[in-house]
């Protein structure tokens, strides 16, 4: 009786082994740092047959005006094929390391933190066709200078965004551009202490009224940085301001916001040990911390990136430094219970340095990119399947 219960165990066992999904890891494309881009920043975003596009800052025309290249608009296939899209020359732009935004036409949009015509920054478009349009190039007044957020898009297929400086006071702006390329100015950011300043990484994130939602770098009430919303009429409310401490500060990257309305992201830096935390901010403006990273090899540290979020409330990101390998950044799960788990730890060989959100989708895949690392040392495009 007893070898029977064994057996049973064992099969029971073999069976959950044999059919249990295995988690994987996949580097779909090693950029080399030529003609097919490098050192990508942004995030993907993924059409209906499962494609990615995006942008990386440096690569493609290295005769432009940068030695480096002046970056591209790349496009992977599932396979893990490469298309360049757009190799940007320095007067159309220069430096795109924001996310792209793509319509149901299937044309891209996107900025470029410089070149254009006046080397503050550039909004373009590239149509189906491979055309690319400058819809509009920022002047280094109060219009705003180096876009270093990517764009949002209204039904009307107006695009939002912000900058990092210039504007009234030197501490950037949130702008609308429309399909025709006519700019409107929304707010001029003044920084500390009814303000916040400096917005970068990620994106602006819009509700069904059409109100945006964002965080600041620098500004709000202690200097350290803010969360805010700037409703359709264009009044701003900041709705957070970070004090430096466990809470947080210099929040990056895209506002999450949950059906609840809860607004969620991530602090580059302080904490309860100075290498960034995971916030969570409720409709009545309560900040919660729900996770400070402890740095080492048992945790992540300084998160440039917001968190993508599923349907039982469990977030997914990654951080620029620290994991498993100490150096080149982790991919985590932060569950709705609170505990963190490092999902995969980067060893430079199959990417370093990760700076963009990641993008989940419906099934629960992972995408995302490094800055660095890889085959050639140039950056990656990565998937993971839980």
């Amino acid at each position: 009786m007893t070898n029977r219960v064994h057996v049973a165990t064992f099969l029971v066992a073999l069976a959950l082994t044999t059919f249990a999904p295995a988690q994987t890891f996949t580097t779909l494309y090693n950029f080399t740092g030529g003609s097919d881009g490098s050192e990508p920043w942004a995030g993907v975003i993924q059409d209906p047959a499962g494609n990615l596009y995006a942008t990386t800052s440096f690569g493609g025309d290295l005769n432009c005006d940068h030695p480096w290249g002046c970056g591209v608009v790349y496009e992977v296939s599932t396979a893990g094929a490469e298309t360049v899209l757009h190799s940007f020359s320095g007067s159309d732009g220069e430096k795109p390391g924001t996310p792209v935004a793509r319509d149901k036409a299937g044309n891209i949009y996107g900025t470029t933190s410089y070149g254009g015509s006046f080397s503050d920054g550039a909004v373009f478009k590239i149509d189906t066709a491979g055309s690319e349009t400058v819809l509009y190039t920022f002047t280094g007044g109060s219009d705003g200078c180096h876009p270093d957020q990517g764009l949002v898009m209204d039904k009307a297929g107006s695009l939002y965004g912000t900058t990092v400086g210039c504007g009234s006071s030197d501490q950037g702006t949130v702008f609308k551009v429309d399909s025709a390329g006519n700019f409107t100015l929304l707010h001029s950011f003044v920084g500390q202490p009814s303000d916040g300043g400096a917005p970068a990484w990620g994106h602006l994130t819009m509700d069904r009224s059409s109100n945006l939602y964002g965080v600041t770098s620098g500004g709000g009430a202690y200097g350290n940085g803010a969360l805010y919303r700037l409703s359709k009429s264009g009044t701003l409310t900041l709705l957070y301001s970070f004090k430096g401490g466990t809470d947080g500060c210099d929040p990056l990257g895209s506002v999450l916001q949950d059906k609840a309305g809860n607004l969620y992201g991530t602090a580059n830096y302080c904490g309860s040990t100075g290498n960034g935390a995971i916030w969570k901010v409720n409709q009545k403006g309560k900040e919660i911390t729900l996770h400070s990273f402890a740095g080492g090899t048992s945790d992540g540290c300084n998160p440039y990136a917001g968190v993508a979020r599923d349907s039982k409330g469990n977030l997914y990101g990654v951080t620029s430094a620290c994991g498993a390998n100490a150096y080149w950044g982790a991919l985590y799960e932060l569950s709705a219970r609170g505990k963190l788990t490092l999902l995969h730890s980067f060893d430079w060989s199959d990417g370093a340095t990760p700076f963009a959100e990641v993008l989940r989708t419906t099934e629960g895949t992972l995408f995302g990119t490094t800055w660095q690392g890889g085959a050639d040392g140039f950056g990656t495009v990565w998937k993971y399947v839980p």
